[in-house]
C-alpha cells in the first residue's frame, strides 16, 4: 500500500480509503466487519463513514454505518493504528437532501455541529475522530450532479467563519483531529482558507468530492487548490457507482447493483455515460486490463488525490479494488483515456 500526506499535517493516509455507505443497507454488520479485517490486512489506514450513512438515506437505517464501525473497533483493538473520518450532514435545501436526521435541523452552526459530532462519537464508541468533514455546504451549491449555478437570493446560511470557529474549538478540545470539506466548490474552499488565516483558526486539510473517468470536473478549478494549498482530494465514486466496471453495459442489470436496486441514483445512468463507459471498457480490454482496476488506477495516479475512497459489497470486489494500487497505467492507456475524455468530457458531472 502507498501512503500520501494528509494536507499539511504530519499524518499519512493510505492511497485507498475504505468507504462504508453500503453498510446497513446492502451489507450486514458481519460483512462490514469482514471488509474491515481485509482492509486492515492490506494496509488501509483510513475509514470513511458519515452520520447519514447508509445510502440511500432512510430513518430506519440512519447511523448504522457508524455503529458497525464502532462495534468492530471495540472488538478489534485497531483504533490506535487507524484514522477514522466521518461527516456532518448539511441542511436539507434540496429535494434529495435527507430531512430525518437530527429532526431536520442541520445547519452548520454551533448547535448543529455539536449535536452531530456527539451523535457520531456515541455511535462510533469513540472520544474523538481523526477527520471531521462537512458533508455538503450550508449554502445552496451545485452538487450531486446538478448543473448550472443558480444563485439563491437572501438565503439564510451560517457564515463560514462561524462554522470554522466551532470546528476549531472541537480540534482544541481534542474531539476531532482535523477538518475536511465535502461536495464543496472552489469558492468555498477559498473562503475556509481565508477564514483560517484571518482569524487564526484551523486549516482544512482535505476535500471529499466525486472524481472518476465520467466526472473529471474537479480538475477544472479545484485541482489547483488541492495542489497549491495542499487540500488534497479524497475521491469518492471512483467507479461511478460501479458503472465503470462495465457491468451495466448492453442493458445488463445485475441484481445486486446499486443502479438496479435504487432509482435514486441517476447521476451516472444517462446515454452519454453509457457511451463513454463503453469506450473506456473497450480501451481496457484492448490492453488486457480489468476495466474497474483501470478506472481506479487512473484516479490513484493523479497527484492532487490524497486517497481514493472505494466501496464494495463483496470481499472479492474489495480485493480487486485494492489491487488497483499495483497497476501503473502505460502511456498508451493514458493517451487512450485522454482521447476518450476529449471526445466526451465529463458525461456525468
Amino acid at each position: 500500500m502507498q501512503y500520501r500526506q494528509l494536507g499539511r499535517t504530519d499524518r499519512k493516509v493510505s492511497l485507498i480509503t475504505l468507504g462504508t455507505m453500503t453498510w446497513g443497507q446492502q451489507n450486514t454488520e458481519a460483512e462490514a466487519h469482514s471488509q474491515l479485517d481485509l482492509a486492515v490486512e492490506r494496509g488501509i489506514n483510513l475509514i470513511d463513514v458519515a452520520e447519514m450513512y447508509p445510502v440511500p438515506p432512510m430513518p430506519e437505517t440512519q447511523g448504522l454505518s457508524e455503529r458497525y464501525l464502532g462495534t468492530w473497533l471495540k472488538k478489534s483493538g485497531w483504533r490506535g493504528r487507524l484514522l477514522i473520518a466521518t461527516k456532518c450532514t448539511g441542511p436539507a435545501r434540496k429535494p434529495h437532501n435527507p430531512r430525518h436526521i437530527r429532526g431536520g435541523v442541520n445547519n452548520l452552526d454551533r448547535r448543529g455541529l455539536t449535536d452531530a459530532l456527539h451523535g457520531s462519537l456515541e455511535r462510533l464508541q469513540l472520544d474523538h475522530v481523526d477527520l471531521y468533514q462537512l458533508h455538503w455546504p450550508d449554502r445552496s451549491v451545485n452538487s450531486f450532479g446538478q448543473l448550472g449555478y443558480q444563485h439563491v437570493a437572501d438565503e439564510e446560511t451560517v457564515a463560514i467563519d462561524e462554522t470554522l470557529t466551532v470546528l476549531s474549538e472541537f480540534v482544541r478540545a481534542g474531539k476531532i483531529g482535523h477538518i475536511g470539506l465535502s461536495n464543496e466548490t472552489a469558492w468555498g474552499v477559498g473562503q475556509f482558507l481565508r477564514a483560517a488565516e484571518r482569524h487564526g483558526l484551523e486549516r482544512v486539510v482535505s476535500i471529499q468530492n466525486p472524481y472518476n473517468l465520467l466526472n473529471r470536473s474537479f480538475e477544472i478549478n479545484l485541482a489547483e487548490f488541492a495542489h497549491r494549498e495542499q487540500v488534497g482530494l479524497l475521491a469518492y465514486s471512483p467507479l461511478a457507482f460501479g458503472m465503470l466496471s462495465g457491468k451495466y453495459l448492453n442493458g445488463a442489470r445485475p441484481a445486486a447493483g446499486r443502479l438496479t436496486l435504487f432509482e435514486r441514483f441517476q447521476r451516472y445512468n444517462s446515454p452519454e455515460a453509457f457511451s463513454a463507459t463503453a469506450d473506456y471498457v473497450a480501451l481496457a480490454t484492448e490492453h488486457g486490463l480489468d476495466p474497474a482496476q483501470m478506472a481506479l488506477a487512473f484516479v490513484n495516479s493523479r497527484p492532487f488525490v490524497s486517497s481514493n475512497i472505494i466501496g464494495a459489497t463483496t470481499l472479492d470486489q474489495l480485493r480487486s479494488n485494492i489491487d488497483s494500487t499495483q497497476l501503473q497505467l502505460s502511456e498508451a492507456v493514458i493517451a487512450g483515456i485522454e482521447a476518450i475524455h476529449k471526445r466526451q468530457p465529463n458525461p456525468a458531472p
